[in-house]
């Protein structure tokens, strides 16, 4: 016989008057969490009560009711009517939908089941249903004004229309989690969607950022330089279109066409160098993305001067600088920080910055012959380089007649003066000529010969005084070195030294390093300085103070170094002095700001030498994780890996030597301390010409103390 089924029956449902319930304190909740009671009062108001409150008569001790009813299961509910009725929206007697309960359950358990029992809205459904709001008409503002949410919450869910409906099938059925269906939003292209997650399927990374890199490897980045220089705004009027990312921070989002933002940024750039060209009066404009560095070897450089301040410019100098030293003086004493006091100082700072920022004025003669070079900075920014003069376009000397021919005889070369007396053959015999020289009395020029003789001599002396004399050979050399560094045809010097400057054009971005900035940087502010001429060098070089020498001395040795190793010349002893030099200095690449990045390294080796790097660098575990990707993709993941690790490949590292190697390199880096210290003791205690004595240099820096200052104040800044 078949046994029965018990039915089971539900609790009933009635109103109660608001003013006979009361919160019972077996309410399990007691942290606030989701919606305010003031947003659900809102709601309530303006949609009634959705879900009746859970209720259990309460009973006296007798064990009869008493009329009112406690609220184990719906506080929050009940907190909003409550807020509404205080605040005269709903009548204290208003009947409330009431569920009430009976039985031998606890009111404890009614509390517990009810919130336990509760699932939260898939985030599907959610993107579903302000879907269709969206269709009926209801604007994102609107639907989230209407369920409490932020705008952007809205459109976070609503972006979930951009994902493949297949992929989102997977996700309804938990084959993929949020934050992964998220990152496919991106992208609208449902294709390159599902391509990309059969991609990440069958391997062990489907992180979200890995689905977002492969979604973008083919976009270009709103932070690149290129669209910085565009704009956006002029991208998306030519068509463009940008993909954005509402779930995470994506710095300006990705465009989607780089040939288009390409020949945007190329005829931006074309327009700026025509209009540079016109404006300016320059010979020729070159302009590229990027020049390679060393790109203006072969070329003379010329530098302008700052254009003088006018009268009404002085005069708001004189003002500006009144105010800034009573308002500094008056803020020093002060006891307590001012916030409008400081925030005026900025302003006159700034203005003063404006008033110096005077444009530079070029010798029109020099302009119709020069050039300019126009490329982009690394912020996007238009970076001109002016004044450079090719060889072809140099003003042609005048031919000198010398007085000196070169012919040939078949004992050789005879040098014979222009004259048809004097002069004197290459072995030292007397030219024909000379004894009738001799007889008519007339003081004829020396023979060559003797000039030659002569000024041997003279030269010898004049190493050995110069020997002992360390401060003026210190100029002397750097005379040379700047003559060669910033003159293009700088060859007024005696000292037959030479100073050599690789460049550097086959190894691209290398221009665009912080080293190769600064290196510029330093080039120009002392070509600003230098005089124009190389006549003038060696007074200037006289003048300088003992710390601005050494910072030119240091720039231009600087420029002569070359470390780089190559396939046809290992160089071997020059690669080991390289080593000691930066030992001496304390040099590490790493230290430098060297990273592993794709282009800089990991792009161009071997798998192998990719998982070599991470392995060295994160261990054999982080080079497991990666093993299987293509190398593309395992570059990128090498790359993030070893960010803020140190590593460095075997060129860049410093050949390991013992201990007594070390101490030997930190001694020569003391010596070398010592040794630029005993060239200024040296110059103090040797017999220096006038122009060094230290009355001269006393006076000047008596005469003109704030220009002296701030002249060395700027060469010690070049130094650093």
């Amino acid at each position: 016989m078949a046994q029965a089924i018990e039915k089971i029956t539900l609790n009933v449902g009635r109103d109660i008057p608001f003013n006979k319930l009361i919160l019972s304190e077996q309410n399990v909740r007691r942290v606030k969490a989701g919606v305010s009671i003031e947003d659900l009062a809102e709601d309530i108001a303006r949609r009634g009560l959705l879900t009746s409150l859970n209720v259990r008569a309460e009973v006296d001790g007798d064990g009869k009711e008493t009329g009112f009813y406690r609220i184990p299961a719906g506080g929050r509910r009940y907190r909003a009517l409550e807020l509404l009725v205080s605040r005269k929206r709903l009548a204290k007697t208003a009947g409330i939908p009431c569920v009430v309960s009976s039985g031998d359950t606890l009111e404890t358990e009614d509390s517990l089941a009810e919130n336990v029992q509760r699932v939260e809205l898939h985030p599907l459904d959610q993107y579903r249903a302000f879907q269709a709001l969206r269709e009926q008409g209801v604007g994102e503002e609107e639907v989230a004004a209407r369920f409490f949410v932020s705008a952007a919450i809205v459109r976070q869910r609503l972006r979930l229309a951009s994902v493949s409906p297949r992929l989102l099938e997977l996700y309804a059925n938990e084959e993929m989690n949020l934050e992964q269906i998220m990152a496919f939003s991106i992208s609208n292209d449902h294709v390159r969607q599902e391509q990309v997650w059969d991609t990440v399927s069958r391997q062990q990374v489907r992180e979200p950022y890995y689905i977002r890199r492969l979604l973008t490897e083919t976009t270009i980045r709103a932070s690149d330089r290129r669209t910085v220089y565009v704009g956006i705004d002029a991208y998306v009027a030519s068509g463009g279109v940008v993909m954005r990312d509402l779930f995470e921070q994506d710095n300006g989002g990705w465009l989607q066409d780089p040939a288009l933002l390409e020949q945007l940024a190329l005829e931006k750039l074309a327009a700026d160098a025509e209009a540079i060209k016109a404006a300016e009066g320059w010979k020729w404009v070159e302009a590229a993305f990027d020049f390679p560095y060393g790109h203006t070897a072969g070329l003379r450089r010329f530098y302008g001067h700052q254009a003088e301040m006018t009268d009404e410019e002085t005069a708001r100098y004189g003002t500006l600088k009144a105010e800034y030293d009573d308002l500094d003086a008056a803020y020093a004493e002060a006891e307590e920080t001012c916030e409008q006091t400081e925030h005026r100082l900025e302003e006159l700072g700034n203005e003063f910055d404006r008033i110096n920022d005077r444009p530079y004025v070029f010798d029109p003669q020099d302009v119709a012959r020069g050039g300019v070079f126009i490329s982009l900075g690394a912020g996007g920014e238009l970076k001109i380089e002016r004044g450079f003069v090719r060889p072809e376009d140099e003003p042609q000397p005048e031919r000198i007649e010398t007085e000196a021919v070169m012919s040939g005889s078949d004992d050789g070369y005879e040098v014979r003066g222009s004259s048809s007396t004097g002069g004197a053959t290459l072995d030292g015999r007397a030219a024909a000529g000379d004894e009738a020289d001799e007889e008519d009395g007339a003081i004829r020029p020396i023979s060559d010969r003797l000039l030659v003789d002569l000024t041997a001599t003279r030269t010898v002396a004049l190493r050995n005084a110069l020997a002992n004399n360390p401060a003026v050979a210190f100029i002397a050399v750097l005379h040379a070195f700047v003559l060669k560094s910033f003159y293009h045809y700088g060859s007024g010097t005696c000292l037959e030294l030479t100073l050599q400057s690789a460049t550097f054009g086959q190894t691209e971005g290398l221009s665009g390093t912080v080293w190769a900035r600064e290196i510029d940087q330093r080039q120009e502010a002392w070509g600003q300085d230098l005089p124009k001429l190389p006549e003038d060098l060696w007074d200037f070089l006289i003048g300088l103070d003992e710390v601005s020498r050494l910072a030119l001395f240091a720039h231009c040795a600087s420029l002569s170094l070359n470390a780089v190793i190559e396939p046809w010349n290992k160089r071997i002893r020059a690669i080991a002095h390289a080593d000691q030099l930066a030992r001496a200095i304390g040099f590490d690449m790493a230290d430098a700001g060297w990273t592993p990045t794709v282009d800089a390294y990991l792009g161009r080796v071997t798998k192998a030498r990719i998982l070599q790097a991470v392995r060295e660098a994160k261990g054999e575990q982080a080079a497991h994780l990666i093993d299987h990707l293509k190398k593309a993709d395992m570059a990128r993941e090498a790359e993030r890996l070893l960010d803020g690790s140190g590593w460095l490949p075997e060129p860049l590292k410093m050949a390991i030597e013992d201990a007594s190697a070390d101490s030997s390199g930190t001694a020569v880096g003391e010596i070398a301390h010592r040794a630029a210290d005993d060239v200024l003791i040296e110059a103090a205690a040797s017999d220096l010409p006038a122009f060094l004595s230290d009355e001269v240099n006393a006076e000047q820096a008596t005469a003109e103390p704030d220009d002296a200052f701030r002249q060395e104040q700027k060469h010690l800044d070049a130094a650093e």
